[in-house]
C-alpha cells in the first residue's frame, strides 16, 4: 500500500511539474482543435447526412467534423451570432457574391486549394482582385418540368393545333404559348385538370416567382447593360425585361388547375402533388423536386417521362437559352481561424469531393451535381430530374441562364414583390404598378 501511495504522489508531482501549477497559459481554440473542423451546415433537410459523414471522416482521417446546422432561414443570423464566439466555424457557407461582401473580412482566399484546382468552371466561383473567396460545390438547375407521357398524348390528337410533334419543337416563348394554350383547351382529352401546377403565391410560398422567375428578366437587363456583380451597379435596376416576366407568368396563371384567384392560398407542395398524381402536364422547379414527387403517395408520374423545358419568355435570341443553372452554397474558410484549423478545413473540403467515401455521400445520400473534375461521368445522382440538368448543359450552342437571384436586394424586396404578384393574379394591382413596385423597392432594399 505505501508503494502504491508513493507512486501515486510521485505521479502528482510530475503531472503539476509540466503543468506548471496552473500558470501556464491556457489552451486556445486553435490548441483543442487541431485535430477538428468546426462546420456551420446551411440545409436542415441533410444535417442527418452530415452526421454520418463526420463518422466516415474521423474513421478515415482520425480527424473530427463538428457539424452545427442552422435552422431552417436563419442562416445568416445564426452565423453572425457565433462569428465572434469561441464556436466560431472554421468552414462556412456564403450565398453568392452578395453574402462575399457581407463576410469578406471572414473570407480566406482559396485559391490555391486542391478542391478550387479541380472546379471545372472558375468563372462559377467568387472572386475578389484575383482572390478566390467562395468554391461553389454544388450545382442545381430549375426550369419548366414536363410529363412527357401527358405531351406525348396531346400530340398524338388528330385536331391538335400546333405545326410540331414533339417537345423538341418548343424552343420559343411563342411556341410555348401556342401548345400550352391548345393543351389547355383539349384538358378534358388530356385527363388533365389544367397545363401548369397551381401558382404557389401564398406568403412563403412564393419564392419560385418572386426569386427563381424574376431572376431571367434580371439576368436578361444586367447582360445587356453588361452589370458588374460586385459592384454598386447592382444597387438599380430598370425591370427592362418586365413585359417577358409578364408573358410567362401570365401563361401559369391563366392555364393552371385552379382558377387564379384562389392562389394565395395555394403552397409548394399541393402543385407538386398536383404533378405527381397527373393532375397537370407542367410544373416549374429545379432539379430538387425529385425528392416531392416520388414520395407523392400515389404518384403516378414514371421517372423516365420526367423532362425539362427552359423557362421562355420572349427574349430574342431565346432558342439557345438553356435552363437557369448555379448555385446558392458556397464553400468559404474563416480567415480568423488559426493556420491549422483553415488546413483542416481545406483537407476536408477535397476528402468529401475527391475521396472514394465522400463521393459516395455527395452522389448517393446528399444528391449533388458536382461542378469538380474528380467524378466521372456515372458519378451522378439517381434521379431524372439531376439527369435532365446535365443533360441540358452539355447541350451543343446552349447558355445556361446563371442565378443571379443571389444579388436580389433583401428579403423584404422579394416578399412585397410576392405581395404584389398575388394582388395582379387577383385582379387588385395593374402590371404597371406591379413594375413600379419593382423597381422602386429594388433601389430603397439597397440602400
Amino acid at each position: 500500500m505505501k508503494k502504491i501511495i508513493s507512486l501515486f504522489l510521485a505521479a502528482s508531482m510530475l503531472a503539476m511539474l509540466f503543468t506548471g501549477c496552473g500558470n501556464e497559459k491556457k489552451p486556445t481554440t486553435s490548441d483543442t482543435s487541431v485535430n477538428s473542423i468546426r462546420f456551420l451546415n446551411f440545409k436542415p433537410e441533410v444535417a442527418t447526412v452530415y452526421e454520418k459523414i463526420a463518422e466516415a471522416y474521423k474513421e478515415e482521417t482520425g480527424k473530427t467534423l463538428i457539424v452545427e446546422t442552422a435552422a431552417s432561414g436563419n442562416y445568416e443570423q445564426t452565423l453572425a451570432a457565433k462569428m465572434g464566439t469561441k464556436e466560431a466555424p472554421v468552414l462556412f457557407q456564403i450565398n453568392g457574391p452578395k453574402g462575399y461582401l457581407s463576410w469578406k473580412d471572414y473570407c480566406a482566399d482559396l485559391k490555391d486549394t486542391e478542391l478550387y484546382k479541380h472546379l471545372i468552371d472558375k468563372e462559377l466561383a467568387v472572386t475578389s482582385n484575383g482572390g478566390v473567396y467562395g468554391i461553389p460545390y454544388v450545382l442545381e438547375g430549375y426550369g419548366i418540368i414536363y410529363n412527357k407521357e401527358i405531351t406525348d398524348k396531346y400530340f398524338a390528337l388528330k385536331n391538335k393545333a400546333v405545326d410540331f410533334n414533339s417537345m423538341d419543337g418548343v424552343r420559343s416563348f411563342d411556341a410555348l404559348k401556342r401548345l400550352v394554350e391548345d393543351m389547355q383547351k383539349h384538358a378534358e382529352e388530356l385527363g388533365i385538370k389544367g397545363v401548369f401546377a397551381s401558382t404557389s403565391l401564398k406568403t412563403g410560398e412564393d419564392w419560385r416567382w418572386q426569386t427563381h422567375l424574376a431572376n431571367i428578366p434580371v439576368y436578361y437587363e444586367f447582360e445587356k447593360n453588361k452589370v458588374d456583380l460586385t459592384s454598386d451597379d447592382i444597387n438599380k435596376i430598370n425591370f427592362e425585361f418586365s413585359d417577358n416576366f409578364k408573358n410567362i407568368f401570365d401563361l401559369y396563371i391563366n392555364n393552371s388547375t385552379v382558377d387564379k384567384k384562389i392562389l394565395g392560398s395555394k403552397i409548394v407542395d399541393e402543385s407538386m402533388a398536383e404533378f405527381a398524381l397527373g393532375e397537370c402536364a407542367m410544373v416549374q422547379n429545379g432539379n430538387w423536386a425529385w425528392s416531392q414527387i416520388k414520395n407523392i403517395s400515389g404518384n403516378k408520374v414514371k421517372a423516365e417521362n420526367i423532362k425539362y423545358l427552359p423557362i421562355y419568355t420572349g427574349v430574342e435570341g431565346e432558342e439557345n437559352q438553356g435552363l437557369c443553372v448555379g448555385t446558392e452554397n458556397f464553400f468559404a474558410v474563416n480567415a480568423k481561424a488559426s493556420q491549422e484549423e483553415q488546413k483542416n478545413a481545406e483537407d476536408f473540403m477535397y476528402w468529401l469531393f475527391s475521396s472514394e467515401t465522400g463521393k459516395k455521400f455527395v452522389v448517393n445520400e446528399l444528391n449533388m451535381i458536382t461542378p469538380f473534375d474528380t467524378f466521372s461521368a456515372d458519378e451522378v445522382p439517381d434521379d431524372p430530374l439531376a439527369k435532365e440538368v446535365i443533360n441540358w448543359i452539355n447541350k451543343d450552342n446552349v447558355k445556361s441562364i446563371p442565378w443571379e437571384f443571389t444579388v436580389f436586394p433583401s428579403a423584404n424586396f422579394k416578399n412585397d414583390f410576392g405581395a404584389a404578384l398575388l394582388q395582379y393574379s387577383q385582379g387588385s394591382k395593374s402590371w404597371d404598378d406591379v413594375k413600379k413596385l419593382f423597381v422602386e423597392q429594388w433601389e430603397s432594399e439597397s440602400k
